[in-house]
């Protein structure tokens, strides 16, 4: 049965991320709030709620292990399962930005992941506003460059989020908070009984079970991206959803309530540093600006023998 209610604690988690963004982008748009400016802060946010919503009812809880196992799990998932899965359908390539700003800004936030965990093995509240402190300028300095260069899209889909009515948005917006407040809760009890029962610990099914669940919608909007022509939107959503779990998940999470590691090594944080280093080292050297199929595969190999480690 604790299988099943996991299952629908994602679900919920899931339908409620989505009708949150939709409705808060709609919110946006009535109030003419720039569509970049909302691309980059309510629908980025919006694809790292179930990491959110997860890792802090498991901190409130008194769960650090599925709180921080979660974030990292998730991060080594967006690499190397979800960029390897995406590379194998159609390669990916890596602009200049990405190059320039995209990964080393990836790399710093994990690389301040691994300074704050080394730093005790816990992440104090005053680390914790530090991530979040980190978050907010870097998102003020993204609007800042981006602004110039910004040219509105008008979709079919924009347009339709730009005329729905004030009641179906109150509606979009309450509904997903429930859908995630009530998800998220409902994964983390499930989580821990079925961790129990399968004799392995919280922190393992929150790296490997928990991280791939709560990492679905950047796998379903990512294969979108390349579905409609755009490989390109799923590398830097890959990348924006992991700058968010490390500065503003953890940030959050951590400011409400100090974390510990629990089951959560440094090594599994090791491995998250060294998913992003590779993609780095792909775009520069391995792929050449691109990410190969032949590399997609290699990702999903290497995801593969991680798991592996960690159940043996």
């Amino acid at each position: 049965m604790e299988y099943l209610l996991l299952i629908l604690g994602f679900v919920l988690i899931i339908v409620g991320a989505t009708a949150l963004t939709d409705g808060s982008v709609a919110l946006a748009t009535r109030f003419r709030v720039p569509e970049f400016i909302v691309g980059l802060t309510i629908v980025a946010v919006g694809t790292s709620m179930p990491e959110f919503v997860v890792s802090l009812f498991a901190s409130i809880d008194g769960n650090d292990g599925i709180a921080i196992g979660n974030v990292v799990g998730s991060n080594i998932f967006n690499i190397f399962a979800i960029l390897g899965i995406c590379a194998i359908f159609a390669p990916l390539t890596f602009s200049e930005l990405n190059i320039r700003r995209d990964i080393p800004l990836t790399i710093l936030a994990t690389v301040a992941l691994v300074v704050v965990t080394l730093l005790g093995g816990d992440i104090t509240r005053t680390e914790g506003i530090i991530l979040l402190l980190g978050y907010i300028v870097m998102m003020a300095l993204t609007i800042r460059a981006d602004r110039k260069n910004f040219v509105v899209e008008s979709t079919d889909e924009n347009d339709k989020r730009a005329k729905m009515p004030y009641w179906r948005i109150f509606i979009w917006i309450v509904g997903g908070l429930l859908g995630l407040i009530y998800g998220g809760q409902m994964c983390v009890d499930n989580a821990i009984v079925v961790a129990r029962n399968l004799g392995v610990s919280e922190a393992v099914i929150a790296i490997t079970l928990i991280a791939g669940g709560t990492s679905l919608p950047e796998l379903a909007s990512s294969l979108i991206s390349i579905w409609r022509g755009s490989p390109s939107l799923a590398l830097g959503n890959v990348l924006g959803s992991n700058i968010a779990n490390i500065l503003l998940i953890l940030g959050t999470c951590s400011t409400i309530t100090p974390l510990t590691m629990g089951g959560i090594t440094m090594f599994d944080v090791y491995v998250a540093l060294a998913a992003t280093v590779v993609v780095m080292l792909s775009a520069l050297v391995i792929g050449r600006d691109k990410l190969t199929r032949i590399e997609g595969v290699m990702f999903l190999v290497i995801y593969a023998a991680y798991v592996y480690a960690l159940i043996n």
